[in-house]
């Protein structure tokens, strides 16, 4: 296979306010060949050495973002417009004018650089560490390195800050998972393998280095060493879609290689979260920001489709000033000064503003906090009753009852049961992590197969004092309730001696000798997770918790339809809640006084 680490660089330095050089070459330390990058610098004036923010991903360096998402592109601020725009990355003609090196590299194995395409694989991690070190070493760099960018943009800075390269000051990991398991390919140990393969054959195969035709498609120019072909092609690829569903637990290779401490992330950090991404990012920028070892670290959320808010003007001045003053030593407000900032800046999703709209949802008002979970947390239980309600005090059952729904279940069918509180008496806030401690069994159908699981999948849905459920923005725009959370009951079992468990996150380590039996007619007590949620309330309002067996409404793309992880043959049956004097089932919701 072509694997040319010779210089093939182009420089232009009279078309744009800014020095532009195409496929620059980074060798690689940590292992043979190169990666390619483009490097966008602002031209020397009174000094030639710059900070620089730098991206590491598959989507293609030369893809323009009008060509990658027209749709989105069409409405991304015209302050991050120009013609090196690109996915999910720092505009290189905003950011030059602010004083930095923006360096966007094709990932090892895509676009211009060659090698095998194995994303968020320790491998492409070390590739990362290189080059940043590299960008920290050249002529033109002040030697500090600063990470911008969104989702696999965000997702990798967690893994290379915790390698520790050379040079690198400051990340910003904007709506990206940290736990490769949990927040993005198995959900409660359930397979979220519909986005992968979206993900997979939309945006990462169709720019693997060597495929032929991308430049009459307009998926950035073609390989510069050439077309390769289909088989060998494929022998350059670990397919995630095909690796996800080989793989189960935790303690298998192709999930331990991603593994990596995050208390060895030392580095400043600005941990930006989206209330509304439950089903991909949201999780891991909570629990990143929690676990991470910086001295500097600040947790912000917001609202809006994943795409647009980091290009926000006023989120951009956020980013700008974080990165100034760790990048710079211009620290306007005081991010690099002890305790100046409080280190949680929330945003507050009070009333019904519909969905998808970045004008209304400016509208939320914001509140800082000084510790996440917030302080003052009264952790409420709301019991589910036999009436399918869900009162704070604990429901009258003398005897052995259960309530019963149908297995398994799909987005288009769905089978479930509700439980509503009662109209709100007055307003109220639920801010934070939410488990909810559930009594299940399974029962086979007449003359059917044995089922030999349950997958549970948790919705907590706001319904107004109209009785209207109200949305939220979820990632791709589309309508979503406030959370969700999922258990596959044969991996029930929870690690009490981990340092990350908590009564309001239980821990599970989800290795295969964890595995535990699900036997027809067994009654077995679990705790599900569901992931961090804000709302404010209106008095009149109700909470409606929703048990299913399959995806329900605000799922979107991110559906669990796996027929090997999830066999009709396995979970075909009735599922059961059982209510009675030896069960309890109840959901703990982070409830926040009101001032």
């Amino acid at each position: 296979m072509p694997n040319d680490p010779r210089d093939i660089s182009t420089v232009d330095s009279t078309s744009y306010g800014y020095v532009y050089e195409q496929n620059v070459t980074i060798p690689l330390k940590s292992s043979e060949g190169v990666v390619r990058c483009n490097v966008y610098r602002p031209k020397p004036q009174d000094h030639d050495k710059f900070p620089v923010l730098m991206t590491y991903g598959p989507y293609g360096k030369d893809i323009p973002y009008a060509d990658f998402h027209p749709r989105s592109y069409a409405e991304v601020n015209p302050e991050h417009k120009s013609h090196h725009s690109a996915w999910e990355t720092p505009d290189p003609e905003f950011w030059t004018k602010a004083g930095y090196a923006v360096v966007r590299v094709d990932e090892r194995g895509s676009g211009q650089s060659p090698g095998l395409l194995d994303t968020m694989s320790r491998g492409t991690s070390e590739a990362f560490f290189d080059a940043v070190e590299w960008a920290a070493e050249q002529p033109w760099s002040s030697g500090k390195v600063g990470l911008l960018g969104i989702s696999y943009y965000a997702g990798s800075q967690w893994r290379v800050a915790a390698l520790k390269p050379k040079g690198l000051a400051a990340i910003v990991p904007w709506e990206g998972m940290s736990d490769y398991y949990r927040d993005r390919c198995r959900h409660g140990g359930i397979l979220s393998d519909s986005f992968i393969k979206f993900w997979w054959n939309r945006q990462v195969i169709t720019n693997q280095y060597g495929r032929p035709g991308r430049q009459d498609s307009n998926w950035g120019p073609d390989t510069i060493e050439g077309d390769l072909g289909e088989e060998e092609r494929e022998q350059m690829r670990n397919d995630q879609t095909i690796d996800n569903a080989a793989s189960s637990w935790r303690n298998e290779l192709y999930y331990a290689s991603k593994e990596y401490d995050l208390s060895s992330i030392e580095v400043p950090l600005l941990s930006v979260a989206n209330w509304g991404g439950i089903l991909l990012h949201l999780r891991g920028n909570v629990e990143g920001w929690t676990h991470a070892g910086s001295k500097f670290k600040y947790l912000r959320f917001i609202v809006g489709r994943h795409d647009l808010p980091f290009y926000y003007h006023d989120e951009v001045d956020i980013q700008r000033s974080f990165l100034d003053a760790f990048l710079k030593g211009d620290d306007r407000i005081g991010w690099s000064v002890p305790g100046k900032l409080p280190p949680v800046d929330m945003v507050l999703r009070k009333g019904d503003l519909g969905f998808n709209d970045p004008e209304k949802e400016q509208a939320f008002p914001r509140r800082t906090e000084d510790s996440w979970p917030i302080a003052r947390t009264q952790y409420t239980k709301y019991y589910l009753s036999p009436e399918r309600m869900l009162h704070t005090r604990v429901p009258a059952v003398d005897h052995a009852m259960k309530l019963s729904y149908e297995a398994p279940s799909t987005l288009d069918d769905p089978k479930l049961l509700s439980f509503s509180t009662p109209p709100m008496e007055s307003e109220i806030e639920i801010t934070g992590h939410i488990v909810a401690h559930l009594n299940v069994s399974v029962t086979s159908f007449v003359g059917k197969s044995l089922p030999s699981n349950i997958d549970l999948f948790l919705t907590l849905r706001h319904v107004s004092p109209a009785g209207k459920e109200v949305f939220y923005t979820g990632t791709a725009g589309d309508p979503v309730p406030l959370c969700k959370g999922w258990l596959r009951v044969s991996m029930r079992k929870v690690n009490e001696q981990h340092h990350k468990h908590r009564p309001y996150l239980p821990y599970r380590d989800y290795f295969s000798t964890d595995v535990l039996p699900v036997l027809v007619g067994e009654v077995y007590p679990v705790d599900v997770e569901i992931w961090p949620t804000n709302v404010v309330m209106d008095k009149g309002a109700k909470l409606v918790l929703e048990v299913a067996s399959g995806d329900t409404q605000g799922s979107g793309i991110f559906t669990h339809m796996g027929t090997d992880d999830r066999p009709r043959e396995r979970l075909a049956g009735l599922n059961h809640i059982h209510f009675g004097p030896k069960w309890e089932n109840y959901v703990v919701l982070p409830v926040i006084p009101r001032a």
